[in-house]
């Protein structure tokens, strides 16, 4: 574990597996977690010799959060950064909801830095069209700004991990969200209600994969179909039978669908 002061209040936590592995793979977590989440993926990517480089996001996990508004393209500035001070110069890049908002605006910033891009479960423009998704938004917006950050943490571990075999999942998750920095977290979610680059993901030549989890009840399948079909060339594969967080339900065939794509592209 180590951590890169990068500006004033702001200290960038990540952990690196297996430094001498080459390429790197950077793995971005999604909205309240932290790089914790990537637990069942690294094995599987060191075992086969890549280095793994995962953050903690500002104002998640061990990251400070240094006040102002936080949003998918700050966060792509403090990850450049990252990896500039960190010396990569050319990576493979994977992020799970908001993780894969910030991975589309790291490859629309600084494609130059990207070997390949794997958006798993996130979108270039959330709109969903059903109206329990929309009233799901709103809970979580008036649960994080008017009853805390535990109360939502409870309310969408639930949504994601429903089966009464999932206790764990559902406690690891509210775990990590109760790291967050409440103000960060609020501040993030309410940018990805406007987040919006429909318009500029046709630029990307970099070689794409979404992976979508058939069960997603966060971000709607539909809005992957289109994120998929704007991106040039992207790959697209359903896993039929996992939710939202398909990294932690389904690593048995998240796993080899990743490793199979980066072969590809070493």
């Amino acid at each position: 574990m180590a951590e890169i002061r990068l500006a004033p209040g702001l200290t960038i936590h990540y952990q690196d597996f297996n430094p001498q592995g080459s390429p790197t793979i950077v793995l971005l977590h999604g909205l309240g977690a932290s790089g914790d989440s990537w637990q069942l993926q690294i094995p599987a990517l060191t075992g086969e010799g890549y280095r793994v480089i995962v953050p903690d996001m500002r104002g998640f996990g061990k990251s400070t959060y240094p006040g102002g508004g936080n949003n998918p393209n700050i966060m792509a500035q403090d990850l450049i950064c990252l990896m500039q001070l960190l010396r990569q110069e050319k990576f493979h890049l994977v992020g799970i909801s908001l993780g894969g908002t910030v991975a589309l605006q790291i490859v629309l910033t600084r494609p130059d830095l990207v070997k390949s891009l794997l958006i798993t479960n996130s979108f270039a423009k959330l709109r969903p069209k059903r109206l329990s998704l929309w009233f799901f938004y709103g809970i979580r917006l008036i649960l994080v700004h008017l009853i805390g950050i535990e109360t939502q943490a409870k309310y969408v571990s639930n949504r994601l991990f429903p089966d009464p075999g999932q206790k764990v999942l559902r406690e690891k998750f509210r775990e990590q969200v109760n790291q967050s920095n409440p103000r960060g977290y609020r501040s993030t979610l309410r940018s990805l209600a406007t987040f919006d680059v429909s318009s500029r993901v046709g630029e990307i030549q970099t070689p794409t994969l979404v992976i979508t989890g058939g069960r997603d009840t966060v971000v709607p399948p539909a809005s992957q179909v289109e994120l998929a079909k704007l991106i040039p060339d992207a790959q697209h594969i359903f896993i039929q039978d996992a939710g939202h967080a398909v990294t932690v339900e389904k690593p048995d065939q998240y796993n080899p669908v990743i490793l199979e794509f980066f072969q590809n592209y070493n």
